[in-house]
């Protein structure tokens, strides 16, 4: 059964049961590289729409991109207040939302409100849209609170020392690392010399606060990778939703591969290349 195939509810349960679901968050805004990706094999990806230039036409061309791919597809939003951003992403044909920034349980509680239809939640009901296209509007929202995936991000040293709370607000799916921001909630980057901080004592005594809570509320842990180095130590920790970068990290690691293959290339051949100069590669 692909990934596609599944209902959210099936898609949690597997990863709740241990199954990795391996993606990639996409930051440009193209429905065709989005497309090409979801067919690639990853499990999910999500459009991040808090750090890509997509408005909500771009975001539905690329939702359809990734829905012919066969990934599961979810969409990073403003925040616990974006209303608009989690109506739009889930009408739109989103599996989930990830919602950034959480400090607080209260603003916990009001980012699965804005993703849960009542009674559970104050979504809006509408049809038709493409969400209600596959099943109708009651086979749809009818099991909308159980197949919506909603992630929120754990990025700050308010939100770890909060997080027996937020942990245990009803209808939190997965806990999400974002080690970077963390890091600099924290003070870590003034603190150690790149890249230091994210093996430091620190972050991983916060990393126990959450996978211990997650792990006692049954939540899904998940986090952002550059690469996969790390993956299976994470692995090893009980994180099982893990992204490995963004398409435009590929795009960069791949033409750094290129580069260092061409230098190699053209030096054995006695002639003078190498790349320009470049702060990305």
């Amino acid at each position: 059964m692909s990934e596609a195939t599944l209902t959210g509810a099936e898609f949690k349960q597997q990863l709740r049961d241990g199954k990795p679901k391996l993606g990639l968050f996409v930051n440009s805004h193209s429905p065709t590289v989005a497309e090409q990706l979801a067919s690639s094999g990853y499990d999910w990806l999500l459009v991040d729409t808090q750090h890509g230039p997509m408005g909500y036409e771009k975001l539905s061309a690329m939702l359809c991109a990734i829905a012919n791919g066969g990934a599961k597809s979810m969409v990073r939003v403003a925040g616990y207040s974006d209303r608009a951003g989690i109506q739009q992403a889930l009408d739109l044909g989103a599996d989930g939302v990830l919602i950034p920034y959480i400090n607080t349980a209260e603003e916990a509680r009001q980012a699965v409100s804005c993703a849960r239809y009542p009674m559970a939640g104050t979504r809006s009901v509408y049809f038709p849209q493409r969400s209600t296209n596959k099943a109708g509007l009651l086979g749809y929202v009818g099991n909308a609170n159980k197949n919506i995936i909603v992630a929120l991000q754990v990025e700050t040293a308010s939100c770890i020392e909060n997080m027996a709370e937020i942990a245990a607000v009803p209808g939190v799916d997965i806990l999400f690392l974002g080690q970077n921001d963390l890091c600099m909630s924290m003070g870590l980057y003034e603190k150690y010399e790149f890249p230091h901080m994210y093996t430091s004592p620190e972050l991983g005594a916060a990393t126990n606060t959450l996978i211990a809570e997650a792990q006692k509320n049954n939540v899904i842990l998940g986090l952002f990778l550059f690469g996969t180095a790390r993956v299976g130590e994470f692995l090893d920790k009980g994180f099982t939703f893990i992204s490995i970068g963004n398409d435009l990290h590929h795009v960069l690691t791949q033409a750094g591969a290129y580069m260092k293959d061409l230098e190699s290339i053209t030096k054995d051949k006695g002639k003078d290349w190498a790349k320009r100069p470049s702060a990305l590669v």
